[in-house]
């Protein structure tokens, strides 16, 4: 039988191995699950929300444990995976608490008796999820997909095996049914092969994948062929964008610690610096500053801002995209290379003088490097902050919060932000627009695209005569 390994990526050092589902082992966790999904969708919402409650407080209390397990599976300091840990009972907490009036039948007046429009779980979710924030990518869909009475199963990524298991662990703890949660565990050659298996399996109702642009058109399309729901939240390349009257040091150190937050390897990062060319000199030179005082290092050990990246193929990526970009001209003024020693640690790294046709500047760079574009004023700074296929977030940074907000408006993204770091909010809906993927997490929209939408016409007696339209 396959099997997955993980591995841990400051060291290189081998976790864990676990035995892979097989097919019948895929096919019995979705027979389970759809068997389980109908008794837990006929409890109340308060009986769900009790378990989402417990979920939230076994997540605190065993908080340094599973922070421990994702900075050992993916590298991230353990003050930010202490923070996700907190995020995920917060989202638990949240969905316990407003799920039911999310969900709550809405009267509508019409010629009806009584007519409403109805929120009923879809019965299957099937979830593909990332590694780099293996547990909260994990908990912002499965606490409303749980709390709208769906089931679900986890198809997360391999090297974070060992915090899939740890979610359906923390479910079970709280109460919830065996089988209405369960991580399937599956080989990196299979995955392809049993992702498709199960969205065009008739009893799963629904699929959302956070992931690459690639991943994302494969399951989109899948789902599409199959006619079934789905939410894509994919990559981006968001910008930054910096008007000449911004607090430029108090701005650069937001950059560097927005841009280098899970050692760049965050979709909503701040990836493209776009500054006004009147202060990109001296916020460039900040900017550097502030990622030379960063430390890089062990991700266990206190003080660490920037561990490794997740996977030595990660890595050898983003060397490419570098190398190239400065093949192609950029200017590359601290960073640029693999650390030595063990594991896969990138130094940060800043390019200034990016242009259009080089890979900082075109596609997504996925790790700890932060590219600079000179703009002249604000118009130019929507166009560059628009010469991108992605629309995930967006930034703007000024003294005049009114002419963030303008700018902003004419920034196509699914957020916009204005003078802060873009951030998921459980209380705010959180997805993108064009390549950045549809659909939305969070919020009382993230728990609507888990329902079937229902339309009620009631009527005391049998109707006089039919309509004369549809």
């Amino acid at each position: 039988m396959s099997a997955v390994v993980t591995v841990d990526p400051a060291t290189g050092e081998r976790l864990t191995e676990y035995a892979a589902f097989s097919d019948a082992d895929v096919d019995a966790a979705l027979d389970r699950a759809q068997q389980v999904q109908v008794g837990w969708a006929a409890c109340s919402s308060e009986d769900r929300a009790a378990v989402l409650r417990r979920a939230a407080a076994v997540l605190r209390a065993e908080a340094d444990d599973l922070a421990l397990l994702a900075t050992r599976e993916m590298g991230k300091p353990l003050a930010e995976s202490r923070a996700e840990v907190e995020k995920c009972a917060t989202a638990c907490d949240y969905y316990a608490e407003h799920a039911a009036a999310f969900l709550a039948d809405e009267p509508v007046a019409t010629a009806a008796d009584r007519s409403w429009i109805g929120y009923e779980p879809v019965g299957v979710v099937l979830a593909v999820m990332p590694w780099n924030f293996p547990l909260w990518q994990v908990v912002r869909f499965a606490a409303p997909a749980l709390m709208a009475g769906n089931a679900a199963l986890l198809k997360h990524s391999p090297n974070t095996t060992g915090c899939a298991l740890a979610v359906q662990r923390v479910l079970a703890a709280a109460g919830a049914p065996d089988g209405l949660f369960t991580a399937l565990v599956v080989a990196e050659p299979d995955v392809p092969a049993v992702t498709a298996r199960l969205i065009g399996d008739p009893r799963i109702g629904a699929v959302t994948i956070t992931g690459s642009e690639r991943a994302g058109r494969a399951v989109g399309a899948a789902a599409g062929d199959a006619i079934k729901k789905s939410v894509l939240e994919l990559g981006g390349s968001d910008p930054f964008v910096v008007l000449a009257d911004a607090d430029l040091p108090r701005v650069a150190a937001l950059a560097a610690r927005g841009r280098l937050l899970n050692a760049g390897q965050s979709c909503i990062s701040p990836k493209r610096l776009v500054v006004d060319a009147a202060v990109v000199e001296e916020f460039t030179g900040l900017l550097v500053a502030e990622v030379e005082a960063l430390t890089v290092g062990d991700p266990t050990a206190p003080g660490t801002d920037v561990g490794p990246m997740a996977r030595a193929d990660l890595l050898e990526g983003v060397h490419r995209q570098v190398g190239a970009s400065v093949a192609a001209g950029a200017r590359l003024l601290t960073g640029g290379r693999r650390l030595e020693g063990p594991g896969t640690f990138y130094a940060p790294t800043v390019l200034a003088d990016v242009r259009p046709g080089m890979p900082a500047h075109d596609e997504e760079v996925f790790g700890p490097v932060a590219a600079v574009i000179a703009v002249d004023g604000d118009d130019e700074a929507v166009r560059v902050a628009n010469d991108t296929r992605f629309g995930l977030g967006a930034s703007v940074w000024t003294g005049d919060p009114q002419r963030g907000v303008a700018v902003a408006r004419r920034i196509r993204s699914g957020a916009a932000f204005v003078n802060a770091v873009v951030a998921s909010d459980v209380r705010l809906p959180f997805g993108g627009t064009r390549a950045s993927g549809y659909g939305r997490e969070l919020a009382a929209a993230g728990i609507r695209e888990f329902v079937n939408v229902r339309t009620w016409w009631v009527l005391d007696a049998p109707a006089a005569t039919a309509p004369a339209s549809e």
